[in-house]
């Protein structure tokens, strides 16, 4: 079922949902069973699996030069949303990303998912690789989600990369992220939003944002959105503070702000158990005050690790 169709079926109710990570290449697939557990009494109606892009590594030869290695440190998304689906049937939403990834390589993940009957997908152009400072695409993929919007969009009109194929249509329903603090990238909030709608009048058919932690920046996202003829679902994502690094990690790595109400109530902290119970506490509350105000859907970000998120789901749903 599409996450639109969800949404509809709720019927106003805020529904609980979360993203895992793949696991790390040479592990087994019950990691992720034991993270997703813990949380199926919640009833999330669909699960996020992020993709990861290739990064890079240097091996030393024999004759003592370095050469450069290309390697995928979490494959499995397609294979992962497979057994999400088989296991605890409810959907899966793969992530696509743009970087390390050619046109043709994306449309065949695309009818992969299409076969295995996941229904929904996540559009982005994803980060840049850790050891360069900017963004680089394929040169045979897209540059920016847009683009590979645009691809996903074709495959569901019958439009394939080799033109003599126009057989099966696909009929995926695609989200695209959305920023209350804006893409770091981006020279405003104001320009960050024109080319969000630009993604919706294409044909995305939801948003999810990227965590926050301060409401007021959502809500005044949503609004704005709004005001700009922006009008699908907008699902708030949310992130649990766990650790004091947290406080310095998370603002620049995500280009997000924390308040001041919650970094006093952090620096106060002696270890990061008194910080995990800080970042607990100050999600539930944002939680309770986006359902009060009818948030479609409460997204958490869990880094596969349920403990926490479980700890605040079990004051809300």
């Amino acid at each position: 079922m599409k996450v639109t169709d969800h949404i509809e079926n709720a019927a106003g109710k805020t529904l609980f949902s979360f993203e895992i990570l793949p696991p790390v290449k040479g592990e087994s697939v019950q990691n992720i069973f034991d993270a997703i557990d813990p949380l199926m009494e919640f009833k999330p109606p669909f699960i996020d699996v992020t993709y990861h892009r290739e990064e890079y590594m240097y091996k030393k030869r024999e004759n003592g030069l370095l050469e450069k290695v290309t390697t995928r440190k979490r494959p499995g998304t397609v294979g992962i949303c497979a057994a999400i689906m088989n296991k605890y049937h409810v959907d899966a939403v793969p992530h696509i990303i743009c970087g390390g990834f050619n046109k043709e390589e994306t449309e065949n993940a695309l009818i992969d998912l299409d076969f295995l009957g996941v229904d929904n997908v996540l559009v982005l152009r994803g980060d840049a690789i850790k050891s360069e400072g900017r963004f680089v695409p394929d040169p045979e993929g897209h540059s920016y989600a847009s683009e590979l919007l645009g691809q996903v969009l074709e495959l569901n009109q019958g439009k394939y990369i080799h033109e003599e194929i126009t057989r099966n249509k696909t009929n995926f329903c695609i989200g695209v992220a959305g920023y209350p603090e804006k893409h770091f990238e981006a020279p405003s909030l104001k320009t960050d939003i024109k080319y969000l709608k630009k993604k919706v009048e294409m044909g995305a058919e939801y948003i999810v944002t990227q965590m926050f932690f301060d409401n007021d920046k959502y809500f005044e996202f949503v609004e704005k959105c709004r005001k700009n003829d922006i009008n699908v679902p907008i699902i708030p994502g949310l992130k649990p503070i766990t650790t004091l690094k947290h406080m310095s990690i998370l603002p620049s790595i995500f280009h997000v702000d924390l308040p001041d109400d919650l970094v006093d109530a952090l620096e106060k902290c002696k270890d990061n158990e008194g910080a995990r119970e800080v970042g607990i506490e100050w999600a539930i509350q944002q939680s309770k005050e986006l359902m009060e105000r009818g948030a479609p859907v409460l997204h958490y970000y869990t880094m596969s690790k349920s403990k926490v998120v479980r700890r605040i789901a079990e004051g809300l749903f």
